[in-house]
């Protein structure tokens, strides 16, 4: 008999047990996962499997099991791959007693959705290892719980694993998550290999293991933003037409790069090694060319300069190449090609398929991953060299480039590449800045950030209404007086995103939408559409969510946090408290994960999901949650020395009476210096 979403309510299709599944080719997978485990440690793993079935299956699954994970260095359970499409379906076709229950139902579906995600069939939504659960099993006992959930109930997620459904308050959180959080002394890249190989602990990602991933959508508009303040503070100009932005990857949230360059009006040359990924987003119309032959892609890059085309060109293959041979253009023709570079490939993850170095066929570099995992890694780093090498040589010559976030020059430092590293009192400086730090870190302090909605409905009517809200809010917001023009220039940005949405055909799964607001903007948003839902105007109810990549959503110390200067950069307070009082405010669910975009150990950050039904409860949460979201990051940005923090912090106090910040007191230069 053939599975249906209403299945979903049904848990672990055992009776009878599906049919065996393998890996195909119609669906891009991850790499081979190197998990050196002992001999006593791959039979725990096994025995870790099993625990999620009858007895009466073990003997059918344990050989099945050890085989994935000596395959693929981690059991999937591929047998278990629903047979039904994986989608974000409208909130009312789930089998739930709650909306809350749907509505997270919705959100899971859209992260596994295959045009979505970037390996379905791992359970990974984005950068190369960001799960959303660490197998087959946990994603329908999630859904049984989910289906089965009652508005007194909580569900607990343990990395990826449902511990189970507990008595609550209707008010409390219905899904509370942790993802990869280990003792500190545990957490490098080694341990959690071991974690993962183990099916202990799971590596989240940011929006992937908190169910919040909206597609590329959301990258697109923050790689945008990026681009368009790049233009601004390294070339002084708004208008990029004939600037060339190079970067790398194409697979996950990297995907967005080409469609951002577009946006932003520059030609993005971006390099991908994988062909599907190439593929894919030229399928989605966000890549206008793909080129495999160095020799054309220099051609194509100057008439496009020449034409001041807004263009995407996708090169397939290394990016190390890319670099080398406009290193050999400039000294041939003092020509200076390229202004503007970054690079997106999973750095986090660089020696288990998050980069691929020169000289490798991307078949190559998979078997030496698998096999000789010591040799792969010293190929990683002699290619991080050569890459920084190259940029060395065209930053004199008038490259300005930034690091993604993506931990790509914390590892070319650990390469032992010339990133200029200088350690200071508050931690490791490189040459070039974190996006962060330079580009985005005033946004921050400001409190604007990524702020999306998903209409639950499915109906892009919805979409097109809860835009034209979300425009109008905005609109006005910026018309305020005494506005200052750093503030306007932000709300003048997301004006225009969001009013050239609709045709940039950004929406991949789910409706969903996403724009960068401070924190009356939230709020006001939030409000909007509650009070649209109320009224119906909107016909089913919205999920507000933020990418963890937020004003409070994450201690990055080379990434959200970088442009932190009182020495705390490498502390976690803040996402902590963060998701302690987004819960205590009664958020939907919320989700607290080690690492996110630049890797295990290297960050903690989090997430929320709240759910709008055009109720007064809503309307108090509103205030609440989308409120302290925003003010706990900018209070920590005020207390560090931040100037624009402290007076955003300031400026709202004024207007709020329950509002009480610790400010700082200046501290004279040459009172330190006398000491």
């Amino acid at each position: 008999m053939s599975q249906t979403i209403k299945d979903l309510s049904k848990g672990l299709p055992i009776e009878p047990i599906p049919e065996l599944k393998t890996r195909n080719d119609r669906v891009s997978h991850a790499p081979i996962r190197y998990a050196d485990l002992t001999h006593e440690e791959k039979q725990l793993a096994v025995r870790n499997a099993l625990r999620y079935f009858p007895q009466k299956y073990h003997s059918i699954l344990a050989k099945e099991f050890a085989q994935e994970l000596d395959q693929f260095g981690h059991i999937y359970m591929y047998r278990f791959i629903p047979d039904f499409e994986i989608k974000a379906y409208p909130i009312n076709e789930y089998p739930a007693k709650c909306v809350e229950g749907a509505a997270i139902m919705l959100m899971i579906m859209n992260n596994l959705d295959e045009r979505v995600a970037q390996f379905p069939h791992e359970l990974i939504t984005y950068g190369g290892n960001g799960q959303v659960f660490s197998n087959w099993a946990q994603f329908w006992i999630t859904m049984k719980y989910l289906s089965n959930m009652e508005t007194d109930q909580t569900l607990v997620v343990n990395s990826g694993h449902p511990l189970g459904l507990y008595p609550s308050f209707s008010w409390s959180p219905r899904l509370v998550i942790s993802n990869g959080m280990v003792v500190p002394n545990y957490s490098k890249r080694e341990d959690y290999d071991r974690f993962f190989a183990l099916g202990v602990s799971m590596y989240g990602q940011m929006t992937a293991g908190s169910y919040c991933y909206i597609g590329p959508q959301g990258i697109v508009h923050g790689t945008t933003i990026t681009i368009i303040n790049a233009g601004r503070k390294y070339l002084q100009t708004n208008d990029l037409r004939g600037t060339v932005f190079l970067t790398s990857g194409l697979g996950g949230m990297s995907g967005a790069q080409a469609k951002a360059a577009v946006i932003a009006g520059c030609v993005g040359v971006i390099a991908e090694v994988c062909e599907d990924a190439l593929l894919k987003r030229q399928a989605q119309g966000w890549l206008n060319e793909i080129i495999s032959d160095l020799d054309t892609l220099i051609k194509t890059i100057r008439l496009a300069k020449s034409n001041k085309i807004a263009t995407s060109i996708g090169y397939l293959g290394n990016i190390v190449d890319v670099w080398e041979r406009l290193v050999k253009e400039y000294e041939k023709t003092n020509e200076i090609l390229v202004e503007l570079g970054s690079d997106q490939t999973s750095c986090h993850n660089p020696f288990n398929g998050g980069y691929y170095p020169v000289d490798l066929t991307v078949e190559e570099a998979q078997t030496m991953m698998k096999n000789d995992n010591k040799k792969f890694k010293q190929f990683c780093q002699q290619s991080l060299i050569r890459q920084i090498n190259a940029i060395n040589r065209l930053s004199q010559s008038g490259l300005y480039f930034w690091d993604y976030g993506n931990a790509f020059l914390l590892e070319a430092y650990r390469a032992g590449a010339d990133v200029g590293a200088v350690n200071t009192a508050f931690g490791i400086q490189f040459r070039y800045s974190s996006y962060v730090q330079h580009i985005m870190g005033d946004i921050f302090s400001l409190g604007f950030g990524p702020f999306r909605w998903i209409c639950s409905s499915g109906d892009p009517q919805d979409l097109d209404t809860t835009d034209n809200i979300a425009l109008n809010v905005l609109k006005e917001l910026s018309e305020r007086d005494g506005l200052p023009k750093h503030i306007k220039d932000h709300y003048f940005d997301n004006i225009k995103w969001i009013s050239e949405a609709k045709q940039h055909n950004l929406v991949v799964g789910s409706q969903a939408r996403i724009l960068y607001s401070d924190q009356i903007g939230r709020v006001s948003i939030g409000l909007a559409f509650n009070e649209a839902i109320k009224n119906k105007i909107i016909k089913s109810p919205i999920i507000l969510s933020r990418d963890h990549h937020d004003v409070s959503g994450a201690d990055s110390p080379y990434r959200e946090t970088s442009n932190i200067y009182d020495g705390s950069a490498f502390t976690a307070d803040m996402a902590i408290t963060t998701v302690i009082g987004n819960s205590g405010r009664g958020a939907t669910w919320v989700a607290l994960h080690n690492g996110g975009g630049v890797g295990f150990g290297e960050a903690i950050n989090c997430g929320f999901g709240l759910i709008l039904d055009g109720s007064q409860e809503s309307h108090n949460k509103v205030l609440n949650i989308l409120s302290w979201d925003v003010l706990n990051g900018v209070s920590r940005r005020s207390w560090s020395g931040n100037q624009l923090a402290k007076e955003t912090i300031k400026d709202i106090m004024q207007n709020n009476s329950k509002l009480c910040v610790t400010i700082a007191n200046e501290v004279a230069d040459d009172i330190i210096s006398d000491l």
